[in-house]
């Protein structure tokens, strides 16, 4: 049986950061899926295309990485998908408490699946889609903390 994961998020947009833990997970997975949540609570600062093109872009050279969006519950996309695995970056002990609350109530709604935390490298610590989004909402260069097959296009946002 494929081992597969599901990484979900709004990827809002997607940072250096979801980029590193997608990298460094592919060597444990035969196929990730980076799902991307429609998240009606939340008003997106980039179209739902927009975001799965950026990801497009951003895994293109990896075989075993799809981009995929989703509606409802992970646990329920994660069935659809045949996916065991739900793949989490954690930055901060706050992320922790936060994941680990969400992964048992997933597993108690899906005893099959299994929640993997990756921790986040020390560099990208700091970088989240809210303070990425804030600095190109404000005109700033946020170029540093997105991957750089995206770089260029946020220049005209």
């Amino acid at each position: 049986m494929k081992k597969i994961a599901v990484f979900p998020g709004s990827f809002d947009p997607v940072t250096r950061g979801h980029e590193n833990i997608v990298v460094r997970a592919i060597p444990l997975f035969d196929e990730i899926i980076v799902a991307v949540g429609k998240n009606v609570q939340k008003d997106s600062f980039f179209y739902l295309d927009t975001r799965i093109d950026f990801l497009e872009k951003v895994f293109q050279d990896y075989p075993t990485v799809k981009v995929m969006p989703y509606e409802g519950l992970t646990v329920d996309f994660c069935r659809q998908e045949n996916a065991k695995y739900i793949l989490r970056g954690l930055r901060t002990s706050a992320d922790f408490e936060f994941e680990r609350s969400i992964g048992q109530m997933n597993k108690k709604m899906y005893h099959d699946i299994e929640t993997i935390f990756m921790l986040s490298l020390t560099e990208y610590t700091p970088v989240s889609s809210s303070i990425v989004r804030d600095i190109i909402r404000n005109g700033g260069d946020a170029s540093q903390f997105v991957p750089e097959a995206i770089a260029v296009d946020l220049e005209k946002y």
